[in-house]
Parts: C-alpha cells; structure tokens; sequence
C-alpha cells in the first residue's frame, strides 16, 4: 500500500466517529470523488475546493451529513479503471467523476449509481449521454462543451501563421477524449491548409519523440487537450516544445501558467463549483437522467508572451487584449 493511500484510509477511519453522530439526527450520504490528476497537483487541488465549497454552502458537510471518499489515479489509465471499480464497491450515494476517462470508467461498473461528470468533452459523441436536454440513465453533469480542438488550433495558428503542419497529442488507450477531439481538429487543420498530424503517446519518451519530430523543420505546431494523461505530464510537454522550438496550444490554463505559450478552455473551477448543484439535487430526490447536461459559461484564455519571446513569436497585439490573463 502506497503512502498516501495509507494515509488516506487513515482519514477514513478517523471520519467515522463523527458520521456516527451525525446519523443520530440525519442520514449520512456517501460522496465518491475520480479524479485522474495528481492529489497535489494546484488544479486537483482547485477543483476539489470548489466544489466542496459550493456542497458546504447547500448544506452537505464532510464529516456531518456525508462522508466524502476521494481518489486520485495520478494519470495513469489503468489505475482510473481499478478506483472506479473500488468507488463502486464502497455503495456511494452519488460519485463526481473529473473527465471523460473516469465518467466511462464508472459507467463500465454501474447502471444505477448516480454519476455526475465535469468537464467531460462532448458527452453525446463519446457516448456517455444519449441526449444533452435529457440524458437518460444514471449520469449527468457539467461538460466542457463541443471539443475545442478548432478553436484551439485557430488560435494556434493566429498566433503562429506560419504553421505547416500541425499534430494532436493524446493516449491512445483514454477513453472517450480522442474521439471527442480528433475530427474537429482535423477540420480545423484542413480548413487553414495545414497538414494534421495525429500525435498518440504513452510515455514521456513518447512525447520527447512525437515533438522532436514536429521541430526538425520549421512549421511545425502542437494541440494538446487538456485530459488524464497530458495533465500529468504537462511539464515534459511544456519542456520538450520549448527545447525544439514548437509553438504549442493547451487545453487548460495550468499549462499556460506553467510555461506553455497559450491555452484555451472553459473555466474548470466553475464547472466544479456548478456541479456541486446537481449533487445536491440527486441527494434530495432527483433523477439524474432527468437533469439536462449543462454546458460552459464562462471560457478562460492564458497567453505566456514570456514563453512567447523564448520561441520567437511576436504575439500580435489583437490577441494579448483578448486573453483573460496575460503572463509577463
């Protein structure tokens, strides 16, 4: 048993007590939490905190009236799949599945749990809903809305008009994500005359590989959506495009604020923070499969002209007044 996992049942064991005094006077609901990222990782930590937030101001306290089991699968595919399995085996009330990956991963387990997913990419084409207005079944949530792919690339080439050729990094083996992202970036690409490249990796040699190719000549450019496995590794993406001199498109501001040179998403924290709402409303009495998916409001843009300089790039002007957030 791993550290953290010892330390985690530790806290389990810990919360107990105080559940047995909260059924004294009301029920205690049980929250499973899948997420794919690192536990320490500041986005896991941002989303969490939201949305426990927003569930502790509609009345639903961790160690009060429910128990909240948290999981982290660190990136990795396999591992996604066995803490669904073990989510499912605890009998929670209601789980947040965070992504396309771990929202399948749970369906494969169970039919009747309630599920609620956030920032899941197009969830009709993926086939996690039948329908957005009424998706039916036991899952709902918040998605991130049609994959952006194409706005990412249009970005990516407004800020790099040079661009040859372009590639879409992701793993193969994540369910859902691929599918959701590959034809509109496809579009995108063709749409500009820029060659598309499909980019799949599953290891940071991998990746080392995949953008040493993009570099050897110039034009070469770089989509990466935000899932699972590029979260993790954001940091050997970010190095080795900036080593081979490959401007670079992000799903996910953590990227931009890590080095890479712009991203593009919607805003993950407020996602988390509305999810929270539907929680609450399954945990009262309502279907999932009678809550409408619900799309993104609010879209964040990150533009790092400090990365910007180190490639080279001469960010036109129009661009930096529409990014939400410039690094410096």
């Amino acid at each position: 048993m791993r550290r953290r996992e010892f330390i985690t049942l530790l806290g389990g064991v810990a919360a107990w007590p105080l559940a047995a005094r909260a059924q004294e006077g009301e029920r205690v609901r049980r929250i499973g939490v899948l997420t794919p990222y690192d536990e320490n990782d500041p986005l896991s930590k941002s989303i969490v905190s939201a949305f426990t937030q927003a569930l502790a101001d509609l009345g639903w306290t961790d160690g009060r009236n429910v128990r909240m089991d948290f999981r982290w699968a660190d990136g990795d595919i396999n591992r996604i799949r066995a803490l669904a399995h073990e989510l499912v085996g605890l009998r929670s009330d209601i789980i947040l599945a965070n992504g396309n990956a771990a929202t399948i991963a749970l369906q494969r387990e169970t039919r009747t749990i309630p599920i609620v997913f956030v920032r899941g990419a197009d969830p009709v084409t993926t086939g996690i809903v039948a329908r957005l207005d009424r998706p039916g079944g036991n899952v709902t949530g918040f998605s991130a809305g049609e994959a952006t792919g194409g706005k990412d690339f249009e970005l990516l080439s407004e800020i790099a008009p040079g661009l040859k050729r372009a590639a879409i990094m992701f793993h193969p083996d994540l369910p859902g994500r691929p599918l959701a992202d590959i034809p509109s970036f496809e579009a995108a690409a063709r749409s500009l005359k820029v060659e598309p490249i499909m980019a799949p990796v599953r290891s940071d040699a991998e990746i080392e590989t995949a953008i040493i190719a993009l570099g050897r000549e110039p034009g070469g450019g770089l989509d990466v959506p935000g899932d699972a496995f590029t979260i993790v590794h954001r940091a050997s993406i970010i190095s080795a495009a900036a080593r081979n001199n490959v401007p670079a498109v992000y799903s996910g501001t953590e990227f931009a604020r890590d080095g890479g040179l712009l991203s593009y998403s919607p805003d993950q924290v407020d996602l988390s923070r509305r999810a929270a709402s539907y929680v609450d409303r399954i945990l009262r009495g309502e279907k999932p499969g009678d809550l409408p998916v619900q799309l993104p409001t609010k879209f964040e843009m990150v533009l790092n002209l400090k990365t910007a300089k180190t490639l080279g790039i001469e960010v036109p002007l129009s661009l930096q007044q529409r990014a939400d957030e410039v690094i410096e």
